[in-house]
């Protein structure tokens, strides 16, 4: 079982490069995001909780979210492996989630981290704004805030897997086909 997080700062290229390696691994691409957003839109259980936080202007809480990821493992029994993206972001949920593969009898295999300067995934944030409708991608304020938060609150992760020898820094600068190149080179490594 090939469990990598897929990790970055908004706007590295995550998503793009998720497409292309869940297909070359057979992997389950499971963006955080994209689980919310489901559990929300369709009005499921786990939705209707994460709701009343948010409702609240309250972050959900890990326990949920983790929950949200149990559910979307348990649809995927067949699969070689996971790639996770948008989660963890934070030591307990790295934690968290060292814990629920545990029980499974699995582990994170590799933490692999796309790295590109901030200036140049700012311009790629605001180019991706004109077409998204994110307004978080309109704004670069509030793009730089969303870096201040992740240098706060995910960089930490860096050491974390650094420590387990599971972080691999790849250069996001380049290609969509050069970026994948590199990737490819650390994940077929493992």
């Amino acid at each position: 079982m090939t469990n990598i997080v897929l990790f970055g700062k908004p706007g590295a290229g995550k998503g793009t490069q998720a497409e292309f390696l869940k297909e070359k691994y057979n992997l389950t691409h499971i963006s955080t995001g994209d689980v919310f957003r489901f559990n929300l839109k369709n009005d499921t259980e786990l939705g209707r909780k994460a709701r009343t936080y948010m409702d609240n202007g309250m972050l959900v809480p890990d326990s949920l979210t983790i929950e949200m990821l149990e559910a979307e493992v348990d649809k995927a029994p067949d699969t070689a492996g996971f790639l996770f993206d948008g989660f963890p972001r934070t030591i307990a949920q790295a934690e968290a989630l060292d814990a629920f593969l545990a029980r499974k009898g699995w582990d994170v295999t590799a933490t692999v981290a796309l790295e590109a300067d901030d200036d140049i995934l700012v311009a790629r944030l605001l180019e991706r704004g004109k077409t998204s409708g994110r307004p978080d991608d309109q704004d670069e304020e509030k793009i730089r805030q969303r870096y201040q938060e992740y240098n706060e609150k995910t960089a930490p992760l860096i050491e974390y897997y650094s420590k387990q020898n599971k972080f691999y820094p790849v250069n996001g600068i380049g290609s969509i086909a050069e970026i994948t190149d590199r990737l490819s080179a650390v994940i077929s490594r493992l």
